[in-house]
Parts: structure tokens; C-alpha cells; sequence
């Protein structure tokens, strides 16, 4: 008898840009909450900003109950803005990185890299998240671009499923496949970010090709593409997505809305 769960089993719907809806095991999560109208975001640093193109499909009020919000980070706008903030005020749990906890205060609960909480299901099921790491852009940029965290769900009888928030290093998806591979699903936050004036230019988010390679490191099942459309600093679209799967000889694996 085969008794591989299902990955395509596991409902995951994403509604804007990096914010994903996960039924996992009888709970429900929410990555990265951003439900702002179409706007621009400035930032620090003169003539430099971030621009929502999209609405959510969704208005907060209309989601349901959530029983914890994974939070890859709280530094960006286009990660947590001024709704997902007021959001997060309403939810049980977020979990995120340790400094983001310290902002945030509240529910909010910080991580390190590998730790572990656990929630029961309402069958009594055991669900774990783990913190997993990430980083957002080249060695060495954090003093930059600050903080990030992936995770990782898993709950006995339930595939498991990695949520890589920001992350730009290929090095952190090995240390993940080494010591939790294969993945049954993968969200992966792609959109191929580069900021001229950070970095010279670097990745600070994974491009479609580094996707493709990511779901082979991690031996995915199921890879659910996040944090590639709504915004103006994403680059590539579905077709190049598309393109650097089938190039790759993973296009089965892509899952798309």
C-alpha cells in the first residue's frame, strides 16, 4: 500500500505577491500578509521605492479564522504592510525572526534558524514548525537588508512543506535539503529582486532558474511559486517561469493558480 502523502492534497492558495494561504493538517497559516490597495511605499533612501501593482484577491475580513502567520520578515513593506500589520494584531500567533518579534511585539514570536514550535491540530494532530535559514541577498548583507526565515511544516501522515521566505542563497536551500530532504512542497519566493543601489546589483531573491535548481536540490513534489507578481521590482513573469521549469525538466512540478 503506498502511503506517500499527497502532495497536490495540501490546499495553497497565493493571494498577493509573497502572501500565501496554507490548510495544513486541520490549521491554517498565512505568510507574509500584504492586503494594501495599489500604492507606492518610500523608503530611506532618496528616490528609491517600492510600488504595489496588484490588489489581493482578498480583503483580511473574508479569510477566516488563522491560527499563525509566518512571517519571513517585517522590514519591508512588501513583506508586511500597513493592513498586514494591523492583521497580525488579530491573529494568535506570528511567528517570524527573533529581531522582528522584538518590533513587533504582541503575539509575535521570533525564531532562530532550526528551532521548532509546536501547534495541535484540532484532531489532536502534532504540527511542527521549524525555522529554517534564509538570507536576503549576498553574504554578508544583512546589516542591509536585515533579518529573514524560512520554514518548514510537518506533521505525521502530511507532507511536508518549506516556506523560503526572502531568500537569495542557494547555500542555506543545500543546508535545508541536507538536513530536512526531500521536501514534498515547496513555496518559494522568487521574483528575481535586485536593488541598484544595494549590492551592486546582486540577487536579494532567487530568480526562476535558481527556483528551478532549488526544487531539484530539494527533490520537491510540488513547488507553489509565490512573491513574483504584484509589485514592480519582481522581474520575470509567468512565461519565464515557466520557461526555466521546462528547461530544467520540472515543468510537472510547477503549480500555478
Amino acid at each position: 500500500m503506498n502511503t506517500t502523502p499527497d502532495a497536490a492534497e495540501v490546499p495553497i492558495r497565493v493571494l498577493n505577491g509573497p502572501t500565501v494561504l496554507i490548510e495544513y493538517a486541520g490549521l491554517r497559516f498565512l505568510t507574509d500578509p500584504t492586503f494594501d490597495d495599489p500604492g507606492e511605499y518610500p523608503t530611506p533612501i532618496p528616490g528609491f521605492s517600492l510600488v504595489k501593482t496588484a490588489p489581493s484577491p482578498v480583503i483580511p475580513a473574508k479569510l477566516g479564522h488563522i491560527d499563525a502567520v509566518l512571517l519571513s520578515h517585517d522590514e519591508h513593506d512588501d513583506n508586511l504592510d500597513h493592513s498586514g500589520r494591523e492583521f497580525i494584531g488579530h491573529v494568535p500567533l506570528t511567528l517570524t525572526t527573533v529581531s522582528g518579534a522584538g518590533r513587533l511585539g504582541g503575539t509575535s514570536r521570533g525564531l532562530g534558524f532550526w528551532d521548532e514550535v509546536h501547534l495541535t491540530a484540532p484532531d489532536g494532530t502534532d504540527v511542527t514548525i521549524t525555522g529554517l535559514p534564509a538570507l536576503h541577498g549576498p553574504e554578508g548583507s544583512e546589516s542591509v537588508s536585515g533579518d529573514v526565515i524560512g520554514f518548514l511544516l510537518t506533521a505525521a501522515g502530511h507532507p511536508s512543506v518549506y516556506i523560503s521566505g526572502d531568500n537569495a542563497s542557494m547555500e542555506c536551500i543545500e543546508q535545508i535539503a541536507e538536513r530536512h530532504g526531500p521536501v514534498d512542497i515547496a513555496v518559494l519566493f522568487i521574483g528575481g529582486v535586485r536593488h541598484k543601489p544595494f549590492f551592486n546589483g546582486a540577487l536579494v531573491t532567487i530568480d526562476n532558474p535558481m527556483a528551478a535548481k532549488a526544487a531539484r536540490v530539494l527533490e520537491a513534489r510540488r513547488v507553489v511559486p509565490a512573491h513574483f507578481e504584484g509589485w514592480s521590482h519582481f522581474s520575470g513573469g509567468r512565461k519565464e517561469l515557466v520557461d526555466a521549469f521546462s528547461t530544467a525538466g520540472l515543468a510537472d512540478r510547477l503549480s500555478l493558480d
